[in-house]
């Protein structure tokens, strides 16, 4: 045979060197009884936060109930929470990697970044259909009118503040679909999760795990609960029903082992993101302000609190397993980095309010 009659369209094709069948059988692409070419190939950019990559992904889960055998390709900042058995090709943006996007084909391509560079990018790639970001005149633009409302949500405030769409139904609308409901796909290592859940049922001799995520990232401070309001809160937990599990990065060390002194909470360190992960599939239940451990929870599907305060309550898809909590008296500083108020509204969350939630999920 010749170069001619490669099947360069074949899921078995590997690049440049030989595919399975061919180190089994010695099949040849003229005569091979194994080829099959993908049903699509999709490629999505979405490059961060982390918790919107996560909250993402159930647009795979979407298109392969549509088109059945799809190869995805997936640009992003954080590859590690993206599932290699769901995501065919992960790439982040370097130079190599944007090359191999440019010079190939896409049936579909999703842009769902804002970035000048990703929407420059949409607009460059080769693919029969385009949704989301583009780039046009010099500036930022919809691929197809479907994302105006999102591109409009994201530059004015006060509109954005009118939505009532979730994250989810917003996405799917952008590439012509309709949100059903489709779930997280969550990258954790089955066998850390499966180890964990022995030392915690051991530790927790009966009682709920909860998780308390006492952090919530750098970008907006705004949303952090008062320490005094945590110690107030696990302190009022029956712990001989409940055992509190305290959570968080090294930014929350300092914190996480200062509350365990006060409370008697159990702190079990921080991790590396797949550890972390992992670990948290064995929670019965999670008390989080807004931050990528709602993501991992919903990934999980953990019964959750979540504590919001600066973000459009409409935007979270809880699919029915949590609760939202805001401030009694409302929030004034919409997206905010910082609070315009003398004492933050998130005092106004009452530790006593969290723990009635948290009861009836657990119960």
């Amino acid at each position: 045979m010749d170069i001619s009659q490669v099947k360069f369209d074949c899921k078995h094709f590997k690049g440049y060197i030989p595919c399975k069948p061919n180190k089994l059988e010695n099949a040849e692409c003229s005569t091979c009884k194994h080829y099959k070419p993908w049903d699509k190939k999709i490629l999505i950019i979405k490059l961060g936060a982390m918790g919107d990559v996560i909250r993402t992904t159930p647009l795979v889960v979407r298109y392969r109930e549509m088109y059945g055998d799809v190869h995805f390709t997936w640009l992003t900042l954080f590859p590690d929470v993206l599932p290699k058995e769901s995501v065919q090709e992960i790439y982040t943006p370097e130079a190599f990697e944007l090359l191999k996007i440019k010079g190939r084909h896409y049936d579909i391509a999703i842009n769902l970044d804002k970035d000048e560079e990703a929407c420059m990018l949409l607009d460059q790639v080769d693919a029969k259909e385009k949704y989301g970001f583009s780039w046009k005149n010099r500036h930022l633009s919809a691929a197809t009118p479907a994302a105006n409302h999102k591109i409009m949500t994201g530059l004015f405030d006060h509109i954005s503040i009118k939505n009532t769409k979730s994250y989810l139904e917003e996405i799917f609308e952008i590439c012509h679909l309709d949100f059903q409901k489709e779930e997280y796909l969550l990258n954790y290592n089955k066998k850390i999760a499966e180890d964990w859940k022995d030392k915690f049922a051991e530790k927790a001799d009966g009682r709920k795990i909860v998780g308390l995520n006492t952090g919530c990232g750098n970008r907006w401070q705004t949303r952090l609960w008062p320490d005094e309001y945590w110690e107030t809160f696990i302190n009022s937990l029956d712990q001989t029903q409940v055992l509190p599990i305290l959570l968080g990065g090294p930014q929350e060390n300092e914190k996480n082992t200062w509350l365990a002194e006060k409370t008697g909470a159990w702190y079990p360190g921080t991790f590396p993101l797949k550890t972390f992960i992992s670990l948290t599939a064995n929670l019965d239940a999670v008390v989080t302000q807004v931050s990528m451990m709602m993501h991992i929870a919903v990934g999980h599907k953990t019964p959750m609190v979540l504590m919001n305060n600066i973000f459009n309550k409409h935007e979270f898809e809880m699919y029915g397993r949590g609760v939202i909590v805001e401030p009694e008296t409302g929030c004034d500083c919409y997206f905010g980095n910082s609070c315009s108020r003398e004492r933050s509204c998130m005092y106004d969350m009452k530790p006593e309010t969290i723990k009635n939630e948290l009861m009836k999920l657990i119960q």
